[in-house]
């Protein structure tokens, strides 16, 4: 698993960048449709006697969008984090390496911002009386209340899992062996509330739209009131949670995750020896 995570990363990292390009539009899509998927699993949440459970079942939702990720072969910025394993053995440089991730976060976020806009476009914040896009500005107000400090430690811990997933996705041999790898992970870390940043880059600029655009028919409809949002800005996100959750998830998976397996398996253990009789001689 450990060779094989290596060899991925390689070969993310020396592709070609458009394929990347192409391949991070798509994931971010997909992350984006895990969390349409996951606010419709939390209308009318709030009223439930165990809104621990309606958290669970949003996670659980929510995990689609990696396993399309992961299904689909797209390049998400979380995961591509891993790249840190190739870079470990000398098999690409730095240069490769950022450039990777630089191609891969910009292509992400127009990805979700895609999203974004067909969301918002078809309608969907309206569903179940404004119910929906409430669900939609209350999570990213909250995301928005952390302190750089606890906004990146919330990344650190997202995306270790994240990457734990994509790690133990490795080990399976069938799609479902994918699917289930994958999905526990993921509903832990969004029914624990931890931090993502590529799911932040469509549900805090939908959340922002809407607050910017909606009527009065909406504000009334769904017993908001505009004033309340008025932290969610674009200055809030990009500096006091996009940024420190994107360093997050860059330790939390890269390092925590991808350096340390890397460490356990390549660099203490070394490469698998061949067995005894099999060494091919000139």
């Amino acid at each position: 698993m450990a060779k094989a995570a290596e060899d991925a990363a390689y070969a993310k990292a020396t592709g070609k960048p458009v394929k990347s390009f192409l391949l991070g539009l798509t994931a971010g899509g997909y992350i984006a449709l895990g969390f349409v998927f996951f606010v419709t699993s939390q209308v009318g949440a709030s009223s439930l006697a165990w809104s621990g459970g309606a958290r669970i079942l949003g996670g659980i939702v929510f995990a689609t969008g990696l396993v399309l990720v992961v299904l689909t072969g797209a390049e998400l910025f979380t995961s591509s984090t891993l790249t840190l394993t190739a870079r470990a053995s000398g098999r690409i440089t730095w240069g490769q390496l950022l450039g990777n991730w630089g191609v891969v976060y910009v292509a992400n976020f127009l990805g979700a911002l895609t999203m974004v806009a067909l969301v918002y476009l078809a309608g969907t914040w309206h569903n179940a009386h404004g119910g929906w896009g409430a669900v939609v500005l209350n999570t990213a107000l909250a995301k928005l209340q952390h302190g750089f400090l606890q906004a990146f430690t919330l990344g650190v811990l997202c995306n270790l899992l994240v990457c734990l997933a994509v790690w133990a996705a490795y080990s399976g041999r069938t799609t479902t062996d994918k699917i289930l790898a994958v999905t526990m992970p993921i509903a832990l870390f969004v029914a624990a509330g931890f931090e993502h940043s590529v799911a932040n880059m469509f549900m805090v600029p939908l959340a922002l739209l809407i607050k910017d655009t909606a009527g009065a028919d909406f504000w009334h409809e769904a017993g908001l009131n505009r004033a309340d949002y008025a932290d969610l800005s674009w200055p809030n996100f990009l500096l006091d949670n996009l940024a420190p959750v994107t360093l997050g998830n860059i330790v939390g998976g890269g390092v925590m995750i991808g350096i340390l397996y890397w460490t356990i398996f390549q660099y203490v253990e070394g490469p698998p020896k061949q067995p005894p009789g099999t060494e091919q001689h000139r």
